[in-house]
């Protein structure tokens, strides 16, 4: 019996007492063990920047330009990866995908220039964005499969995975020397692909099949009749037959053109949420310790607020999925996420700023899993690269823009900007509410 079948039908996004086939649960592990790998990864890359800059005797802006060749790497692969995913598959490409990463994460150690960093960077980017794309690419269809919307476990994954990261990072940053670290992420990485890779080659994700109208039953043979297409000469049923071609596709094009305006609409939601994202990361703790007098240990704890509760919304979003729906899900969300930034930004005291960053971190924390899975159901792997390109030029644009604004303005004023793009990506769901409902079937 095919593995799909072994999977009871429930209302998307109903409750359901599914049972599922052991292969697909030790599918899911694998895919989660994957997405925790790549946030480990990540993390652990991050720690050492301050160890690469020494090594490399780069100034602030030169080690600015190198690293962003992660970000090309990444943006200049994700569309790429889409491609390959459709020609080779999903797991396939996650497994080499990590393996790239899991390879090129040791290269920075053995640079010596700001110039050699950011061309190694450049592949580590490429394995990053790679693996973004393949491995949520085969989460969507496994969610299609299991007919639950656990899209956001798997990015609690990540986070997981991060926090880990950074967390060993740091204790270990006092001890051993970046290449040490970073050649022991490589064998971390090499070792859990084999492992987990090999349960994802051994099942592959069962794909959503669509379903072909039922055949109409058939009526009572008609009498001849002039005006019958059976009866009218060769060449107008030839001009019937061309006009109906023409028609159809006309009306693919049309769906096609549809299809790419949905994908861009979750796109520029995943936008918005990578942006807060991105901005917290980099101006959360200045903005604590600058402008509201926080001790650099309170400071440094502000992402850590924020990262802690964006994980534990991840871990709840199954449930809240199904409780409310992804349309309910994402307004809330953005809207939450508004409150709790305008209370972060404008706060007079630190532990209110303390408390709305955290309040932004679940409001934040299953927008952009919602839309990465929405993209991927409307467009396959073509639509994932699109919605992870949009979210990465986000994290990208984020801490930029923010410094932009903080010179022309203030600090506070700027991480405002952060409240808007998630209230502009509340108000996006709303009016794409009708594209939100899962594909029936």
């Amino acid at each position: 019996m095919p593995t799909l079948n072994k999977i009871r039908t429930a209302t998307p996004w109903g409750r359901s007492n599914a049972t599922v086939d052991p292969a697909i649960r030790r599918l899911r592990a694998a895919l989660t063990l994957f997405f925790a790998l790549d946030g480990f990864v990540f993390a652990g890359w991050v720690v050492r920047i301050p160890a690469i800059k020494q090594q490399t005797g780069a100034s602030t802006g030169d080690l600015g330009l190198a690293l962003l060749g992660v970000s090309a790497g990444a943006v200049a692969t994700m569309m790429v990866t889409g491609r390959l995913c459709q020609r080779f598959g999903h797991q396939p490409m996650t497994v080499v995908a990590a393996v790239v990463m899991s390879l090129s994460v040791a290269l920075p150690a053995h640079t010596h220039s700001a110039l050699a960093l950011g061309l190694v960077l450049l592949v580590f980017g490429a394995g990053y964005g790679g693996l973004n794309v393949a491995m949520n690419s085969a989460a969507v269809d496994l969610v299609a499969a299991l007919r639950r919307p656990v899209m956001p476990t798997f990015h609690a994954a990540f986070s997981l995975g991060g926090m880990l990261g950074a967390g060993l990072g740091g204790l270990v940053a006092g001890r051993l020397s970046a290449t040490t670290h970073l050649t022991a992420l490589t064998t971390c990485g090499l070792a859990l692909t084999a492992f987990a890779g090999r349960a994802l080659l051994a099942h592959p994700v069962p794909r959503r099949r669509h379903e072909r109208p039922a055949t109409a039953p058939r009526s009572r043979p008609r009498q001849a009749d002039a005006t019958d297409p059976a009866h009218r000469p060769a060449s107008a049923r030839a001009a019937s037959v061309e006009r109906g071609e023409s028609v159809g596709q006309a009306a693919g094009r049309g769906a096609a053109r549809r299809t790419r305006r949905l994908v861009a609409v979750f796109g520029l939601i995943a936008l918005c949420t990578a942006y807060g994202e991105g901005a917290l990361a980099d101006w959360g703790a200045l903005h604590l310790e600058q402008e509201l007098d926080a001790h650099p240990g309170v400071a440094a704890a502000g992402y850590s607020v924020f990262a802690a509760t964006m994980t534990i919304g991840r871990l709840s979003g199954t449930a809240l999925l199904e409780r409310l729906g992804q349309t309910r899900a994402l307004v809330a969300g953005g809207a939450t996420a508004a409150t709790g930034m305008l209370v972060g930004s404008l706060a007079p005291t630190v532990w209110l700023a303390l408390l709305g960053f955290a309040v932004t971190g679940l409001g934040l924390a299953n927008i952009f899993p919602i839309a990465i899975e929405r993209a991927g159901a409307l467009n396959g792997p073509s639509g994932v690269a699109t919605a992870s390109t949009f979210g990465y030029g986000g994290m990208l644009c984020g801490p930029p823009a923010i410094g932009f604004v903080a010179d022309w303005f203030s600090l506070p004023t700027a991480l405002t900007t952060v409240a808007l793009l998630a209230a502009i990506a509340a108000v996006v769901a709303y009016a794409s509410r009708n594209a939100l409902r899962p594909p029936a079937g």
